[in-house]
């Protein structure tokens, strides 16, 4: 489920279960970007969810297998989202993960950042918006300097990594401007 230390307090959160996905390849470049700030990021993503957490019993009560995740949501000061768009809209095992984890606490007076990626022009901004439409009501605050890419598949190089310097730019710009937020509002 996770990689990295749960002690760093900032989580990255990778929105999908798609295996081999942009959205973990370019999630992957956020975390060395933050580790390399001396703030590495604790690592929950989706892929690696528990089977058993898709049982219809799991509304009631909660597989032990799931704790991880749901603590690690608890316990974080920070959270970035790297999510990509499917069909118009967020992922929706990302959706179905928000409505596993307890409620009101998860996300309350968290501090939230978005990285959005599609392969047409939007770069995803209506999963964002979509997202922060549910982490506002959920109470998060969300830092305003997203970073959006339309196109991803032009901004990776034949490994997987991001080649585009001015986007790897932005990237680190926002992971300066949201460690500082997270500083000043971060619970």
């Amino acid at each position: 489920m996770a990689r990295g230390n749960l002690a760093s307090m900032i989580v990255q959160l990778i929105a999908t279960n798609r295996p081999g996905s942009n959205t973990a390849k370019v999630a992957a470049h956020v975390a060395e970007i933050y580790a390399a700030k001396g703030s590495p990021l604790h690592i929950v993503d989706l892929h690696q969810l528990p089977p058993e957490i898709f049982s219809p019993s799991s509304y009631a009560e909660k597989p032990a297998s799931f704790t991880q995740f749901q603590e690690a949501i608890l316990k974080a000061r920070g959270v970035v989202i790297v999510t990509p768009e499917y069909n118009g809209g967020i992922p929706g095992v990302f959706k179905y993960f928000l409505d596993m984890l307890k409620f009101p606490e998860s996300f309350q007076g968290t501090p939230v950042t978005f990285v959005g990626l599609a392969a047409g022009i939007w770069g995803a901004l209506r999963p964002v918006e979509q997202i922060e439409d549910i982490l506002i009501y959920r109470r998060a605050v969300i830092f305003p300097e997203r970073v959006n890419i339309s196109g991803i598949n032009d901004h990776l190089d034949e490994k997987g990594r991001l080649k585009t310097a001015e986007l790897v730019e932005r990237l680190e710009k926002q992971a300066d401007g949201f460690l500082k937020f997270v500083e000043k509002v971060g619970r």
